[in-house]
């Protein structure tokens, strides 16, 4: 019994990780330009999803009245997306989000970024040291580690006693563990 329970908790976790999240924009050092190039980085390597829309909202409707969809289709593989200053046409302000949401179905939103800001035209880049890498499942350099060989690249990270694998994989290793199990 206490086999099956460490299975579920470990298969759980690997869902989890498989979840789509937006990496920039988003928080206080990661903000967008009004009338610039902006980019929008999300953990593609760990999505389900094939695409999604790119909706853009502010919780002040004097500023923006609704989501408003800046990216009809967007591919999940790209793992970023540059959006174009005709694109980031942004009354500058705080408050923005941004969502990812079914093609369908802009109401079935699949990850929200966390709130930014859109400073005004002419404004400062973020660092790009606190700029996320589309591939990275943080935004802290310290807390995802990327090694390379033969072009392929994997991303890990550590939280405690927890590793974390990418696509899923400690959830489809404790899946096939807990058949095992059951079938005994």
């Amino acid at each position: 019994m206490v086999v099956r329970l460490a299975l579920v908790v470990a298969a759980a976790a690997g869902f989890a990780s498989a979840q789509l999240k937006v990496l920039a924009p988003g928080g206080p050092n990661l903000w967008w330009v009004a009338n610039e190039e902006n980019n929008v980085v999300w953990n593609c390597k760990d999505s389900q999803f094939d695409n999604f829309t790119i909706l853009l909202k502010n919780s002040n409707p004097a500023v923006l009245s609704g989501a408003d969809a800046i990216v009809s289709i967007q591919q999940n593989f790209d793992c970023s997306e540059t959006l174009t200053t005709q694109q980031a046409n942004f009354t500058a302000a705080t408050g923005y989000t941004l969502l990812l949401a079914n093609t369908l179905n802009s109401s079935d939103v699949y990850a929200s970024s966390d709130p930014f800001e859109v400073k005004a035209q002419g404004s400062a880049y973020p660092a790009s040291s606190a700029t996320p890498v589309a591939d990275s499942t943080s935004t802290s350099s310290s807390s995802a580690s990327t090694s390379s060989s033969s072009g392929s690249s994997s991303s890990s990270q550590t939280s405690g006693a927890l590793t974390v694998l990418p696509n899923g994989a400690g959830a489809f290793g404790a899946l096939l563990a807990g058949a095992f199990v059951l079938s005994l």
